[in-house]
């Protein structure tokens, strides 16, 4: 605080003195003017971090001084100080960007307050923020062991984000590790709480199984479509709850959040298997069956997301929903202003599906292109370029038009990603999956302790390339090898977003229901 420099402008500056010997007992240096033309030349050689004018002097007044100064220093705060609380020299006060106004008599107590709220604020919010995520983290960690279902662990990433959220700013970059330290952990714990549970989930469902990719139509958006007269559902590819938390500040005029949960993504995390297991309301194994035609293996050729839409349908179909509806997959960015050129269609739809993939192009485009892992070079600048794009997109813009004409808007993905950073090595054939976070494939060798290995996939209802496949997924922020190559192909991978395997973030997927705003 003692580095803090302070420029206080008033024409009976003397009679201040009390003041000014107050401040500088707390470790200000405050320096002094007494009229308008010499504090704009000071300002002009000093960096000042906040100033304090007086609103009536001789000369030039504080009102005319302000937008001189903001001219020189747009950014530094200025405080006002005035014997008048008449609105309109209040409203032009404000109007000119001042940070905080003062009436006369001025108390010592109350400039020491206002300095704190404008100059030390961060760094007051950071020490509160650090000190409470400190008394917090012995319970979280304890949670760890406590969890018994699927609900408890998004309790604890939902925690954990909101902590990585809060702390993006903290300048103490050790609890920021401390905090990644205790992410990883919990993502350790929940990596073998999924490898105990999951073929349960599959198998033998009860009250504890969370919804996941192939029940969610039927059990969450179906009840929201019912209730509603038109609904919309927005899918995005590889968003993330950290991502929803970036942007829904941005829609709060527009919309209410009416529930805002989780749904389990099926392994693997991986929009073949995902994506097409919540349009089917199938798992893959149940779609090879009954739509050989629509199901295409890793090893296969061509593309593995063609028959959403079909897929869509034909669950509506067997579910008696005679809903008039629309299905749009923007792949492409110009995509998206064509939908709005054209979105008489979704507005006529009692239920309309738009897929939309850009966080899956960011995320690919961040592995491929040096210019975005550098604007991406951590989670923080992720849900910072996150919330660019939106702001700037055509998607906020389809939004906003879906608020005006009262529809309810389901956001969600179909699963998430992760950073990875620890290269495991496995070996398989020319047939094995190329995905970094899973391989399916005959005769991989690998260690077991490092990854959750279905060994039988018909137990996790998958399909089988051929009789001996089998799945492999990797664990928290693990990534596959092979040996050839191996130092280049791990330099390539390191810290680059990935998905298909078991952590929080590719499997806790948001599910987030929007009321338009003044419709009921």
């Amino acid at each position: 605080m003692n580095d803090v420099k302070i420029l206080w402008v008033d024409d009976e500056i003397e009679l201040l003195k009390p003041h000014l010997l107050f401040l500088r007992s707390k470790g200000y240096d405050v320096e002094t003017s007494n009229n308008g033309f010499d504090a704009i030349e000071m300002v002009r050689n000093t960096p000042y971090d906040l100033i304090i004018l007086d609103e009536m002097m001789p000369g030039m007044t504080g009102l005319e001084t302000l937008p001189r100064i903001k001219e020189v220093r747009p950014n530094t705060p200025v405080i006002m100080v005035t014997k008048s609380e008449e609105e309109n020299i209040m409203d032009k006060a404000i109007g000119s960007k001042i940070a905080d106004y003062i009436i006369k008599p001025v108390n010592p107590n109350q400039v020491l307050l206002s300095i704190k709220k404008n100059v030390h604020s961060r760094q007051l919010v950071t020490e509160q923020t650090t000190a409470d995520y400190r008394a917090e983290f012995g319970q979280i960690s304890s949670s760890f062991s406590e969890a018994a279902t699927f609900a408890d662990w998004c309790h604890i990433y939902k925690k954990l984000v909101n902590w990585e959220i809060e702390l993006t700013e903290s300048t103490d970059a050790g609890i920021r590790e401390i905090l990644s330290y205790q992410k990883n952990e919990a993502n350790n714990e929940f990596g073998k709480f999924v490898k105990r549970r999951y073929l349960g989930w599959i198998n033998d469902r009860d009250e504890e199984t969370p919804v996941m990719s192939h029940t969610l139509m039927k059990s969450n958006i179906f009840p929201i479509v019912e209730q509603h007269r038109k609904t919309t559902l927005l899918l995005i590819d590889n968003f993330r709850y950290d991502q929803w938390r970036s942007i829904d500040s941005l829609l709060h005029p527009w919309f209410d959040i009416a529930s805002e949960e989780f749904f389990c993504s099926i392994l693997p995390t991986a929009t073949q298997y995902a994506r097409n297991a919540i349009f089917a309301g199938l798992m893959p194994l149940a779609i090879d069956k009954l739509m050989p035609d629509q199901w295409l293996n890793d090893n296969e050729e061509g593309g593995k997301n063609m028959y959403e839409e079909d897929f869509l349908r034909r669950q509506l179909q067997s579910g008696g929903k005679s809903w008039k509806t629309t299905f749009d997959k923007l792949v492409r960015p110009e995509a998206g202003r064509k939908l709005i050129d054209n979105i008489q269609h979704v507005y006529d739809a009692d239920f309309s599906v738009i897929v939309y993939n850009f966080l899956d192009i960011l995320s690919h485009a961040r592995t491929e292109t040096e210019i975005i892992r550098e604007l991406t070079e951590d989670e923080a600048a992720f849900r910072s370029l996150t919330r660019s794009w939106f702001e700037h997109s055509d998607l906020f813009t389809l939004l906003k038009l879906l608020s005006e004409r009262g529809h309810t808007v389901i956001i969600t993905s179909d699963h998430g990603t992760i950073r990875v950073d620890n290269p495991i090595k496995v070996i398989g054939d020319r047939e094995t999956s190329p995905n970094l976070r899973y391989k399916t494939g005959r005769n991989l060798n690998y260690n077991p302790k490092e990854v959750f290995e279905i060994t039988r996939p018909q137990e996790a209802q998958l399909p089988q390339s051929n009789i001996t496949s089998t799945y492999i997924f990797a664990l928290g922020r693990d990534f596959f090898t092979y040996p050839n190559n191996a130092n280049q192909f791990i330099r390539y991978y390191k810290n680059t977003f990935q998905h298909g395997g078991i952590s929080m973030e590719e499997m806790m997927v948001p599910y987030i229901v929007l009321s338009p705003k003044g419709n009921s």
